[in-house]
């Protein structure tokens, strides 16, 4: 109704709860109208969608020129570039990527975006529900996953449907094809498994894991890290269904 936030307060608890449930929450800054009319996308928050400028910013800049590179998310960067490019991210300036950006600079910013979140963006809270789908039939694998995304918070799970766009888009080029002319166009060579094998243990893990206990591989943490892999890898491939309602 017409009431103003302030007086959340004064609402008695239930009607105050309910508020909170509905992740009741307003921009930082009223959006501009142009972006506005980009945002009419449906979101499990009520206000306005989330996804942090950085992420939208990054798919965007590498499904502008970056399709067809071999081996995106596989090739090293540089570390100065890629470290400035954050400090101005965190700045809050008003960062344009453009064809003038390395591809592999900013495949790593979005990387270690999702790596250095405090809590990965599938939360630790579900982090078994979500290995344990794996347990499932696989009819009943979906369903259960789309379920588990809409326990996220709005923001982790608008931030998802994002990021799962662009890795789908990014594993449609991994193979070679010919255009009109019988041209071969090279594919990046990037499946939906490679993807995931790259980003599963940044969206969903239970602590941050050092690089001693990377270096001590027991078995139990390889069977983990497959299961990891096929959970991020089935929401790669299936995204259009998963935020299907």
């Amino acid at each position: 109704g017409a009431m103003s936030v302030d007086s959340i307060t004064d609402l008695d608890d239930n009607q105050s709860r309910l508020l909170e449930a509905l992740q009741l929450s307003l921009p930082a800054e009223a959006q501009s109208k142009k972006e506005k009319a980009r945002d009419k996308k449906l979101s499990l928050n009520p206000i306005y969608r989330q996804v942090p400028r950085l992420v939208d910013s990054c798919c965007q800049h590498l499904e502008k020129h970056g399709l067809q590179t071999v081996g995106i998310f596989r090739v090293g960067s540089s570390k100065k570039r890629v470290r400035q490019l954050r400090e101005e991210f965190d700045r809050g300036v008003d960062v344009v990527l453009d064809e003038e950006h390395s591809i592999h600079d900013v495949a790593a910013l979005l990387k270690e975006f999702l790596r250095d979140m405090p809590d990965p963006l599938l939360t630790r809270e579900l982090y078994t529900p979500f290995i344990n789908t794996l347990l499932l039939e696989p009819d009943e694998q979906l369903s259960t996953l789309q379920l588990l995304i809409y326990l996220l918070p709005p923001c982790n799970c608008d931030t998802l449907h994002r990021l799962l766009q662009f890795l789908s888009t990014v594993a449609g080029h991994a193979e070679d094809t010919r255009d009109k002319d019988g041209q071969e166009i090279t594919g990046n060579k990037m499946t939906s498994l490679n993807l995931a094998t790259i980003f599963g243990p940044n969206l969903l893990h239970k602590q941050k894991s050092t690089d001693k206990e990377f270096s001590v591989q027991s078995s139990a943490r390889a069977e983990e890290s497959t299961a990891i892999i096929a959970v991020v890898q089935k929401m790669i491939e299936n995204y259009e269904a998963l935020f299907m309602v």
